[in-house]
This record gives C-alpha cells, sequence and structure tokens, in this order.
C-alpha cells in the first residue's frame, strides 16, 4: 500500500536557528521555501538523498516540554542511520549540537545516540 515515506514534518520556532541546524549543521539542502502570511508560517523543504524534511517554522507554535526525552505521546524520534556514531558526536560536538552520550541498541546491539534540535526535538543516529 506505501512504497515508501514522501516527507516528514516538524515544527520549530525559530527560522535562523532552525535553517542553520538542519542546513548548515546537518547537510540538507533547501529545495524550496514557501512564506505564508496568512497561516503565520514558513515552510522550508529541504532534503538529504532520500530524505524529505518539511519544516514548519511557526514563532508561536506551543513549545515541547522542557526536559528534552523521547518518551512523550506522539512522534518518539527521528532517527538517522549513520556509518559510525562516535565520528558523527565528535562533529556534533564541534557544530554544538547537543546530544546524549553514546549507547547501544537494547535489540541489535548497535551503536546510537539521541541528540536534540533547537526546538528540542528528539533526533537520533544509528549506526
Amino acid at each position: 500500500m506505501f512504497s515508501n515515506v514522501h516527507h516528514i514534518a516538524i515544527i520549530g520556532t525559530n527560522y535562523r536557528k532552525t535553517k542553520e541546524f538542519y542546513v548548515d549543521k546537518l547537510g540538507f539542502k533547501v529545495i524550496s521555501e514557501h512564506n505564508r502570511p496568512e497561516k503565520n508560517d514558513i515552510i522550508i523543504n529541504v532534503q538529504n538523498g532520500d530524505l524529505v524534511l518539511e519544516i514548519f517554522i511557526k514563532e508561536d507554535a506551543p513549545m515541547r516540554p522542557k526536559i528534552p526525552i523521547p518518551e512523550y505521546t506522539g512522534l518518539r524520534h527521528l532517527a538517522f542511520r549513520v556509518d559510525n556514531v562516535e565520528e558523527m558526536l565528535k562533529k556534533f560536538d564541534t557544530l554544538g549540537i547537543l546530544h546524549e552520550e553514546l549507547r547501544y541498541d537494547d535489540f541489535d546491539k548497535r551503536k546510537m545516540a539521541f541528540f536534540f534540535d533547537p526546538d528540542g526535538l528528539p533526533l537520533e543516529i544509528h549506526e
């Protein structure tokens, strides 16, 4: 019925910080951008390989709870496959990206770690 994921939509509150995070730091490329004053938002569509994120910038969006943990109801997190989690964590350190320590998946024992976007959205890297 479904062949793959078309895009993943997320909401950020700060245009500059969110675009810097996903484009400058994580390496996504902007494929389109739409200012929608009638809805009080901006949509930035970014792509990395086959993955497309539809990022809504909405300054007045309600914030997630202050403690950024992935166990809240709703979308738990987005996970990105990487070749080397430890090298990516070192890169995150140089880029100033907040992240948790290296850990191992309970089931496949592969290396993984959580990190967070400027609005506290939990993201994961996984080998």
